[in-house]
């Protein structure tokens, strides 16, 4: 079964840029919520990533996964398609 993905982006910021490149290079079916600006909803967002209020944020299956050097680092890593349930 695919993962629940989700990834919290400001549209102009090129490191939510490059996360996204990363999932849909893959192929990976995500939600996407651009917070541009929203401070509540960044504060949501930091909630649910133990207070991390820098973006992007990913969640795989409602876990978070941190930020664009952690997804990048994942896949380097091998590890990345497992969370995915590739």
């Amino acid at each position: 079964m695919a993962a629940k993905v989700e990834i919290y982006v400001w549209r102009s910021c090129p490191f939510c840029i490059r996360a996204v490149g990363l999932l849909n290079r893959k192929g990976v079916d995500y939600i996407e919520h651009a917070i541009d600006g929203d401070e509540r909803a960044r504060q949501a967002m930091a909630e649910r990533a133990g207070g991390r209020r820098s973006l992007p944020q990913v969640f795989i299956n409602d876990q978070p996964v941190g930020g664009c050097d952690d997804l990048h680092a994942l896949e380097r890593s091998g590890q990345l398609d497992a969370l995915l349930g590739a």
